[in-house]
């Protein structure tokens, strides 16, 4: 169902940039868009692994130094058909956990020391499954996809409110009322297709869960771990922590509630938690 909702969305998200672009910029303006954020978007895909990881200061750990934390990724990036990424671990308290990477054969999984701490083996193999299940569901290269298709939508956007400033819309009788309509459907235009590119992030997390419950055979596992990472992310906030890169982690790193919920990276932890049990009765094993 997740992966027919993204589809959907992605379609949805197309139509209205084809819709704005006819619209806006016509063909060329459409087609600049268009090369203007994949330049950017693909730049991002191609070296995410590289930015993220320093970004959060992420050090490559040896089965060595960490064994039992290798262990685990290798186990499950076997029972998942993929290749085992490299393994990281960020230095600090905030409980979390982000996996990234253009592809299972060139991904990461990162880790922080405070979900190290916080959550015990079985919880910790959850939340591996779940990471490992973005890899294997190529989330980094869809939601690049989808980053590319919103970023030009916001250019349309800006081209749009230039052209109507500089009074390039229809002719002196209705000008007034096309740069008005011009102006109000680039402010709109851009939120709306935030607000798809979020419930795509969304129905990836969803699909994640799903994914990673089935390759660990343990939703319950999941479902503990959240409920640990949802109030224990709370009560330690993760510093210097990246709007752009909230949608990584396996539970948002910022609070929101409310009107804001709309706007979030992620699914309500409550409901991702009462998936996972569904799915536990479904494959017996509460």
């Amino acid at each position: 169902m997740s992966k027919l909702k993204t589809y959907i969305l992605l379609t949805l998200l197309t139509i209205l940039f084809i819709w704005l672009g006819d619209l806006l910029g016509g063909r060329s303006g459409m087609l600049i868009a268009l090369i203007f954020a994949g330049v950017m978007n693909f730049a991002s895909y191609w070296w995410s692994d590289k930015i993220v990881l320093a970004m959060y200061r992420a050090k490559e750990v040896s089965p060595r130094e960490a064994p039992r934390l290798h262990a685990i990724v290798e186990e499950l990036a076997h029972a998942a058909g993929i290749p085992k990424p490299r393994v990281y671990i960020i230095p600090t308290d905030h409980p979390n956990a982000f996996a990234t990477g253009r592809g299972p054969g060139h991904a990461a999984v990162a880790v922080t020391t405070g979900i190290l701490k916080l959550l015990d083996e079985r919880e910790l193999r959850g939340v591996l499954s779940h990471e490992l299940s973005h890899i294997k569901n190529r989330d980094i290269l869809i939601m690049s996809v989808t980053a590319t298709i919103a970023g030009a939508i916001t250019y349309l956007a800006y081209m749009a409110r230039w052209a109507a400033f500089l009074g390039g819309f229809g002719d002196d009788d209705d000008r007034g009322g096309n740069i008005l309509v011009a102006l109000l459907i680039s402010i709109l235009a851009p939120i709306a297709a935030m607000i798809i590119q979020l419930a795509i992030s969304r129905s990836r997390e969803y699909l994640a869960d799903a994914t990673g419950a089935k390759i660990s055979r343990d939703p319950l596992a999941l479902a503990s771990a959240l409920k640990k990472l949802a109030y224990g992310a709370s009560r330690i906030p993760l510093q210097s922590a990246n709007p752009a890169t909230a949608h990584l982690f396996i539970v948002n790193p910022f609070k929101g509630g409310g009107l804001a919920a709309l706007f979030s990276t992620h699914p309500p932890i409550e409901d991702r938690i009462r998936r996972l049990e569904e799915m536990a009765r479904q494959m017996g094993v509460v």
